[in-house]
């Protein structure tokens, strides 16, 4: 079959914005929560909980289906509100987009099947994030990352934003270009995750998907070149402001999430081939772990989309390399991450990699 690659820019730059509808409300839920609960107390940033909790409250965030919680806990981390162990937690239990395959998005497998699957990796995935989160914790692992929201506040007291086209459209039409797309998309990209659609409005939604996931794209490249001091624009003290920065984060993570995506689909469907790919899942039970955690590690959730879909297609796909893709990935959440500190994103990865090949061997030893 001849590939298509006007088609396939298309498909993901309408799976990109589909994915950008929910994350949408994650990010701008939490900046308007985080908005709140600053108000109540004179604008003080304030961590979550006492840090002993951390990880504990970082592993239950990331077994919530989706990488909406990465996402949040990448954006408290980049404020030190969380503790590099809660951040690890968080990202070795999360499952992605990887959750939506086992929990309803599939015909090949039970429903019992698919959810004894999702609350088995759930677990492992809940109880490595603890133990490896309060390790990290306990040995006072940290790096030198500054504490964003601080310097925010220090510099608006000596910047200020020139009036140029470029700000216009940065403060204005995209803004409210991005933020009533995303607000418009947000319940058919649920729907999506689950397998369904709002099918009155579904080549409308496709091509506001594709409108969403380009205006973007422009919008993060343009701040980030033209204005690289962005953070002039606003102090966080009105809702207008505090959503503006949220839609710079939206816009960040659907660019990122493209290119995952982009990287992700071109390698497994064009450079290695669909059949290649299928062979290797079939292939001995440990190069099968080893193979799913690299795929896993892979920045968003492309990877572990496909080990999910080969765990509920291919017959006999071990457990235990599902377990491997699920604790090595980082979701969607790694792209804020590595926007803001790369070393962090990468010491992230890293740990995740070998906390998933300890963990999915040791999965394979017990049965699974």
């Amino acid at each position: 079959m001849e590939f298509n690659f006007s088609s396939f820019i298309l498909d993901n730059l309408e799976a990109a914005g589909a994915i950008g509808g929910y994350v949408s409300l994650s990010i701008i839920g939490f900046a308007l929560i985080s908005f709140a609960i600053k108000k109540r107390n004179n604008n003080v940033s304030l961590q979550i909980a006492p840090k002993w909790t951390h990880p504990i409250i970082g592993s239950f965030l990331g077994a919530i289906p989706g990488c909406g919680a990465t996402i949040v806990v990448a954006s408290l981390y980049k404020n030190k509100n969380i503790s590099f162990g809660g951040l690890l937690a968080t990202f070795i239990s999360t499952l992605g987009e990887g959750s939506f395959v086992l929990l309803g998005a599939s015909n090949e497998a039970s429903v019992a099947g698919n959810l004894k699957a999702y609350l088995i990796i759930t677990i492992f995935g809940i109880v490595a994030g603890v133990i490896f989160g309060y390790f990290f914790d306990i040995i006072g692992f940290r790096t030198k990352s500054e504490n964003i929201q601080q310097i925010k506040n220090e510099d608006l007291n000596v910047k200020k934003t020139k009036d140029t086209s470029v700000n216009i459209f940065i403060q204005k039409i995209g803004f409210y270009a991005i933020l009533a797309m995303a607000m418009f998309l947000a319940p058919d990209s649920i729907m999506a995750l689950w397998g369904g659609e709002i099918e009155s409005i579904s080549s409308l939604t496709y091509l506001l998907s594709i409108a969403l996931t380009i205006s973007c794209i422009i919008f993060y490249l343009l701040n980030k070149f033209t204005f690289k001091d962005h953070d002039c624009y606003s102090s966080y003290r009105n809702i207008k402001s505090t959503i503006l920065h949220a839609i710079l984060d939206v816009a960040m993570v659907v660019t990122y999430v493209f290119l995952g995506l982009f990287v992700a689909n071109y390698v497994i469907d064009v450079i290695v081939g669909a059949d290649t790919f299928d062979a290797w899942m079939t292939s001995s039970v440990y190069l099968v772990v080893l193979l799913s955690a690299l795929i896993g590690v892979t920045p968003g959730c492309g990877g572990v989309i496909a080990v999910a879909v080969a765990f509920i297609t291919i017959p006999n796909f071990p457990m235990a390399a599902l377990i491997a893709a699920a604790i090595s990935t980082s979701g969607d959440g790694i792209f804020p991450l590595l926007a803001v500190n790369k070393k962090d994103g990468f010491i992230v990865s890293l740990l995740g990699l070998v906390i998933a090949l300890v963990v999915g061997y040791l999965a394979l030893a017990l049965g699974f």
